[in-house]
């Protein structure tokens, strides 16, 4: 028994000779050398290559990029060191943003309810396994596809506007936050919910007693970030899905009107913005542990 266990320490201590190597300073590092190591390594390498081909290879229409990035560089100081406003008011801006934070709280209460219910069909310790297999297929597809496309793909129905980029929002957040909802939901001890079968409890008691309580914080926080998700695209589908608010007012600014510091003001707005809610999550979150 001993000389085995002399003889397996000798391999371990050989072994572990084998992977250690001394760096220029004289210290030593231990690596175990494996194909997955390996394989990283080359595909980094290859994606290397490929990106040093691809700056080689592009088309820069006789740009100079030293003029270029003096260009841009002046373009980031315009808009962020002189912001001003010229073609819109201040309060005119803030009904903006409103209509913006409006597209994205509706994105997301819609979109929970319908995760809510789509998450009790799509978790394991709830659901029967076939129709939560079918629903996660689903939901795995819709996440697949960007914001933007859903957005488009029904405004195709219901034409350009603020409807369009709701129901697409609602669509992806549904998609989102089922995942997410339903994950939470199978970090329930299944015992408890055998326990509460075998007293009796039927399906939303078990649900309402058991599974929300034990899960608030986190869908809370889930929906919190979708919401913080729902916003940004928010902005984007204002120009894109001509939906209105601040998105759209930025928009124009920047194609429209050329004006860099009327920019520079809209992004400070949003910005602050974002800090703002995040704040607020996060205290939400807080309270609710």
């Amino acid at each position: 028994m001993n000389d085995t266990l002399t003889v397996g320490s000798q391999a371990a201590g050989l072994n572990f000779r084998m992977h250690m190597r001394k760096t220029p300073g004289g210290k030593i590092k231990t690596g175990a050398a494996s194909k997955s190591g390996l394989a990283v390594k080359l595909t980094l390498a290859a994606l290397l290559c490929l990106t040093v081909a691809g700056f080689l290879t592009f088309d820069y229409k006789d740009i100079v990029f030293s003029d270029a990035i003096q260009a841009t560089l002046k373009n980031i100081g315009t808009v962020f060191f002189s912001p001003r406003l010229k073609y819109n008011t201040f309060p005119g801006m803030l009904y903006q943003l409103l209509i913006t934070f409006c597209l994205g709280v509706l994105a997301t209460i819609l979109g929970a309810i319908i995760a809510f219910f789509g998450s009790l069909l799509c978790a394991r310790n709830l659901a029967n396994s076939r129709v939560s297999a079918v629903i996660r297929s689903l939901v795995a597809i819709i996440r697949a596809i960007p914001t933007v496309l859903w957005v488009l793909i029904f405004a195709i129905s219901a034409g350009l506007g603020s409807v369009a980029a709701v129901v697409g929002l609602t669509f992806h957040s549904a998609g989102y936050l089922i995942k997410a909802y339903s994950d939470s939901f199978e970090e329930m001890d299944s015992g408890t919910i055998e326990a509460l079968k075998a007293s009796g409890a039927n399906f939303w008691q078990i649900v309402f007693q058991a599974i929300v309580p034990s899960s608030i914080s986190y869908l809370l926080a889930w929906t919190f970030m979708r919401f913080e998700i729902n916003f940004i695209n928010a902005i984007a589908m204002g120009a894109a899905a001509g939906a209105g608010g601040i998105g759209y007012e930025l928009f124009m600014a920047g194609n429209f009107y050329f004006d860099m510091r009327e920019m520079g003001i809209i992004t400070y707005v949003v910005v602050i913005t974002v800090i703002i809610l995040e704040t607020m999550a996060t205290k939400i979150k807080e309270k609710a542990k």
